[in-house]
């Protein structure tokens, strides 16, 4: 009699695998609608079950340093190029220190501190990167508050900055998941001085806002200046493009207590329950 055949080719086909343990599968264009789900399901499963019901966003850009760091680079330059950049890193500065000192008056004072029932209002969350996102996490953290994190793969990689929340840090692929993450609890926004990424966040919700496809919230651009350099908000209402009305949809303001007066001014409260419709679905 011959040696009866064994399963050892079946059991190592990665046929045999669990759709769930089959990276490569899972990997498959087709299966994109999936991994959409699943970053989806992931992030709110959690911050759920961290009792996260509402969020502060604070946007701005990945560049920004604080002032120690500004500090370091002027006393490290070498040549005009390298003064130079430091120069503008200690100009900047001060918009790092005011995210930081808003993460921490939003914390202090939004009911991140003051769960009701588990549930937690107003926590401050951030792209998860360095900068603006770093400051306001680090502002958090030093009051005690949890803080979150919606980090994203790039190209050049971009990872967490060390005051998020860990069991709050998450990672995404898709640009829109992390978008609607950090739209549909937000209970309000502080949008720092920032590039392109900043730019875009900003005028999704404010278009999301603007088109009652959510909930209009309170919005604060914090440093006039910089902002109507940037955006000539004005040509848009001369030349028709939005509404008198549609620039009422934000204010201005120039420190983090300021903002957050503005923010309370215009409807934010410590403690929201909120049954309307999600922002983002």
């Amino acid at each position: 009699m011959g040696t009866p055949p064994d399963s050892r080719q079946q059991l190592c086909s990665p046929s045999y695998l669990l759709p769930v343990q089959d990276t490569e599968f899972l990997l498959r264009d087709e299966m994109r609608a999936t991994r959409f789900a699943l970053e989806y399901a992931k992030a709110d499963l959690l911050l759920k079950d961290w009792g996260i019901r509402s969020t502060i966003i604070v946007f701005g850009s990945a560049r920004v340093r604080s002032q120690q760091e500004a500090q370091a680079a002027v006393a490290a330059a070498r040549d005009e190029q390298e003064r130079k950049i430091a120069a503008r890193w200690q100009r900047q500065a001060r918009w790092y220190e005011a995210a930081r000192e808003f993460g921490r008056i939003a914390s202090e004072r939004g009911g991140a501190l003051a769960p009701q029932h588990r549930w937690r209002d107003n926590v401050i969350a951030t792209g998860g990167g360095p900068g603006i996102m770093e400051a306001a996490n680090r502002g958090a953290r030093e009051a005690g508050a949890p803080t979150i994190g919606f980090n994203i793969t790039l190209p050049q990689e971009q990872i967490p900055n060390a005051y998020s929340t860990p069991a709050l840090t998450f990672q995404f692929h898709y640009f829109a998941m992390r978008k609607m993450h950090l739209a549909m609890r937000a209970n309000a926004l502080a949008i720092f001085p920032g590039g392109f990424g900043t730019m875009d966040e900003l005028f999704e919700i404010l278009t999301l806002c603007q088109t009652s496809k959510a909930p209009s919230v309170p919005i604060v651009l914090v440093d006039q200046a910089y902002w109507r350099s940037l955006v000539n908000f004005d040509v848009l209402v001369e030349e028709g493009m939005v509404s008198a009305a549609d620039l009422a949809l934000f204010d201005f303001a120039e420190s983090a207590e300021e903002a957050w007066e503005i923010l309370t001014r215009r409807g934010l409260r410590a403690h929201t329950h909120n049954g309307a419709r999600s922002r983002g679905e």
